[in-house]
């Protein structure tokens, strides 16, 4: 009976101790989870501004540098006989020399969003221990809560049903919907 009371103590304090990991793990999965086709992590606007039709590219530098609410241009390349992708400070955009319009795009970080997606894709640097270690931690609340219950609420009772199928439902999704 020692080492449930020893396994009841580990349990809570690590427990306690990945509180904070697990709820940044489970906000950015949940928000990753939601990706449609915008990266959650930044906020986009889009904009659609009218200019003098079929201008060159030194035409369109001059004109849009000549604005100075517009962001920082960097460079245009062409695309084809009537579109110019214009390379903006934070964003991106497209001139269609045959109308004039040039729809684009300017992307500003969600900072707590992008940090805490950061570190749960591991792309912080020295965080792959960290992250080791909060895994680890999970298992090991995982295995010893699997004791924390006796009796017919337990793992010999009830439990091993929730367990069971606990591993089923990944598995069934992968044989379901994962093609090789």
């Amino acid at each position: 009976m020692k080492w449930l009371h020893i396994l009841r103590i580990i349990h809570r304090d690590l427990g306690f101790f990945v509180v904070g990991m697990t709820l940044i793990y489970a906000i950015s999965g949940i928000i990753l989870n939601h990706i449609d086709k915008n990266d959650p992590a930044f906020r986009m606007d889009e904009k659609i501004i009218q200019f003098p039709s079929n201008m060159t590219e030194a035409e369109l530098t001059d004109v849009w540098n000549a604005d100075h609410k517009l962001p920082a241009l960097k460079r245009i390349f062409r695309i084809d006989d009537n579109r110019l992708r214009v390379f903006l400070e934070g964003g991106i955009g497209i001139y269609t020399i045959s109308d004039g319009s040039l729809c684009y795009q300017t992307h500003q970080k969600r900072i707590l969003i992008y940090w805490i997606n950061r570190l749960h894709y591991n792309r912080v640097t020295g965080w792959s221990l960290m992250a080791d270690l909060f895994a680890g931690s999970l298992i090991i609340l995982a295995i010893s809560g699997l004791f924390m219950s006796k009796g017919k609420k337990g793992l010999a009772g009830s439990g091993k049903w929730y367990v069971i199928i606990g591993i089923l439902i990944p598995i069934l999704f992968g044989l379901l919907f994962i093609r090789y």
